[in-house]
């Protein structure tokens, strides 16, 4: 199964409403991605509007993969680093809908957001994820470095804390 992903210039409502539906589903699903439940609709949004204006200022790069009822994945790529950063982004929020897991979409939006931050002229990038979680073991396929863990450092949306393990992977040496 292959998706379309593309990198988002401008964000659209429907798209925000379709974003949306992937945060809630996650969330749902127990993903600890910075918010608990229950997540409201209108929270989910408030965040993705968010995004949107960052988008529109430059300083999110955003990208959304596609199947056939709409945006099923998404990453982001945090671009707005300090004056001595410039070679660096954050990856952030990468999000698979329920639906769309096991089919390799996962590695498909980290490879796209590679991409996107090379043609950012970006060479350094940063990630942290739940330690112990299918993310963890996709970033170590896909050849990221482990940096390390950090105890206790956010909640599950069940409000039981968990563990972060922070990545990086040099472009240059890609």
């Amino acid at each position: 199964m292959t998706f379309p992903i593309r990198r988002l210039l401008t964000v659209e409502a429907r798209q925000v409403e379709a974003l949306t539906d992937v945060l809630l589903d996650c969330v749902a699903g127990g993903a600890s991605v910075s918010f608990m439940n229950p997540l409201t609709r209108e929270h989910a949004r408030a965040f993705w509007q968010k995004v949107a204006a960052g988008v529109q200022a430059g300083e999110r790069a955003l990208l959304v993969a596609e199947d056939a009822h709409g945006i099923c994945g998404t990453v982001q790529l945090l671009l707005a680093m300090p004056d001595n950063q410039p070679h660096r982004a954050d990856v952030a929020k990468m999000l698979v809908h329920r639906r769309a897991r096991q089919h390799g979409l996962g590695a498909s939006l980290m490879r796209a957001v590679e991409n996107a931050a090379r043609d950012c002229g970006r060479s350094l990038l940063v990630l942290d994820t739940v330690t112990g979680s299918t993310a963890e073991r996709l970033y170590t396929r896909l050849g990221w470095a482990r940096v390390g863990e950090i105890p206790r450092y956010a909640l599950f949306p069940d409000g039981g804390f968990c563990s972060t393990t922070v990545f990086y992977r040099d472009l240059a040496q890609a």
